[in-house]
């Protein structure tokens, strides 16, 4: 027989080395040779790299953290575009990323291409307070989560205006009328549409407008719970690193708090099944939810969802509409001349939908401000993005499988070349006439089959408050010197607050 020399164990860690780096460089030589061809096929060539560092990409990422602490991201990121163009490459900590302000590229991620991209990635950070819903899933879930949802945004339920009207006494206590005493429209912004959004969802307003500061239970533990996943969302991969006891704290309040309603709800909904002659006593969108599905975890999970984009799409957009109205006294007078057309009453859904002028201040808005201005995609496979590549950024770009596309809507709806020389300003009257007409140049709720499904719900509450705002108040005046500056979270508002004094009509 045969007798083969024994290998000595001291070398075999270094023979299991060289074996694993074969495999891994062999690895990436066939996915670098399937890329090529994959890119060559398709016509694509390479965007502009804006890194000088190509492994962590610190030099761009630097310059994003200094700007975090003078609360200028948006305008720092902006001037990247203008040094490279409107497409560019950058590594994100080891991980390929491209960022673009092109349309063409957003309709093809957002809708063309809706399949190639999605955004499952963020459960991570979404998870431990919103669950699975409708704004961290993809495939199957998600469709499910829309198809949940969408009936409760029907036009007879958005063109309710009642629950808005209740609450609007709530909002002008809280407003001095002596035209000299400062209030912060901002923080009364965020607890009215957080006491709409409640009782639209809940059936039960949580009340912040009634309550002082130190009494707030679930507002402000669901504003810091916000808050920390968009910390956690900066760190990217250095979020395993932050524990925030707090946060979990906060938490746990939000969906415990949420529960108790979602017990409310199916148990409702079993009643009814049993006793279809009860007549339903008032619309609620969490016993709608309940009616369709008894899975109660989804149910908490979709209405968290929904509260998030609820609360904070019209508040952020009456927030800094309202900073900017005030720095614009002119625009005030002609909104509220508009507005006098109803004669003092309350407006119904039409005569809101009429009020031209009213939708472009909203619309100034969102394009000079929009509520969620920073926003990305995941490749889910490899694909194509059709502009952004070779010198003059006008051949086709490849995206590979892994890859995280990144997309500046505040950046894209500044572009002279898209809005004119004035793109920086705020000017409603650029929206008149139907001179200007943008379709993915314009995204204030994303598009595509993920297009916001509460769209008309926020623009009618924002116009319904403005309405309001604008027939109780003849002078509108802001107590801010300086500009607007930014407080980027999970939605954009004024870092400052709106600060203003009013004087009744």
């Amino acid at each position: 027989m045969q007798v083969y020399p024994s290998l000595p164990l001291a070398q075999v860690p270094v023979l299991a080395s060289i074996l694993v780096t074969l495999i891994f460089v062999s690895i990436r030589i066939r996915r670098y040779l399937i890329h090529r061809e994959f890119a060559r096929r398709h016509g694509c060539q390479p965007a502009v790299r804006a890194n000088k560092d190509p492994f962590l990409g610190l030099d761009q990422l630097l310059p994003v953290i200094r700007a975090v602490g003078q609360h200028k991201v948006l305008k720092t990121l902006q001037e990247v575009y203008h040094r490279y163009g409107n497409t560019y490459t950058s590594k994100r900590i080891l991980h390929p990323g491209i960022f673009t302000i092109e349309p063409e590229n957003l309709k093809t991620m957002l809708s063309v291409n809706f399949k190639d991209y999605g955004l499952g990635h963020r459960i991570q950070h979404y998870e431990s307070l919103l669950g699975r819903g409708i704004f961290d899933t993809d495939g199957d879930h998600w469709a499910m989560s829309r198809a949940l949802i969408r009936p409760n945004f029907t036009r007879d339920q958005v063109a309710d205006l009642t629950s808005f009207e209740n609450l609007i006494s709530d909002l002008f206590a809280l407003i001095p009328r002596d035209g000299k005493t400062v209030v912060d429209l901002q923080d009364l912004f965020f607890r009215y549409t957080m006491d709409s959004a409640t009782e639209f969802l809940f059936g039960q307003s949580v009340g912040s407008l009634r309550m002082a500061q130190s009494e707030l239970g679930f507002a402000p533990a669901f504003n810091y719970s916000l808050e920390a996943i968009w910390m956690n969302l900066l760190l990217g991969p250095f979020s395993i690193f932050n524990r925030d006891r707090k946060a979990e704290e906060c938490n746990r309040i939000c969906r415990e708090f949420a529960e108790q309603f979602v017990e409310d709800a199916v148990y409702a909904a079993q009643s009814e099944k049993k006793h279809p002659e009860t007549k339903r006593k008032s619309y609620i969108f969490s016993h709608e939810l309940a009616r369709q599905t008894s899975d109660k975890r989804r149910i908490l999970d979709e209405l968290l969802n929904v509260l998030m984009a609820g609360r904070d799409t019209t508040a952020s957009l009456l927030s800094n509409m309202f900073f900017m109205l005030a720095k614009y006294p002119a625009t005030w007078d002609k909104l509220r001349r508009e507005v006098a057309s109803l004669e003092g009453r309350l407006p119904t859904y039409e005569e809101l939908r009429n009020l031209k002028y009213l939708r472009c201040c909203m619309n100034e808005s969102l394009r000079l401000h929009p509520v969620v201005p920073l926003n990305e995609r995941l490749a889910m496979k490899d694909t194509v993005l059709p502009l952004g590549g070779g010198k003059d950024g006008l051949s086709p770009v490849f995206v590979a499988k892994g890859t995280q596309v990144s997309y500046n809507v505040y950046a894209m709806h500044r572009r002279t070349d898209l809005y004119g020389l004035d793109a920086a300003e705020f000017r409603p009257e650029r929206w008149e006439d139907g001179h200007l007409k943008p379709r993915w140049e314009y995204l204030p709720f994303n598009g595509g089959p993920r297009i916001c499904i509460g769209q008309q719900y926020a623009l009618t509450e924002a116009g319904y408050v403005t309405v309001r705002m604008a027939q109780k108040f003849r002078t509108l005046e802001s107590r801010d010197p300086g500009p607007w500056e930014e407080a980027l979270k999970m939605t954009l508002s004024s870092r400052n607050g709106t600060k203003v004094c009013l004087t009744p009509a």
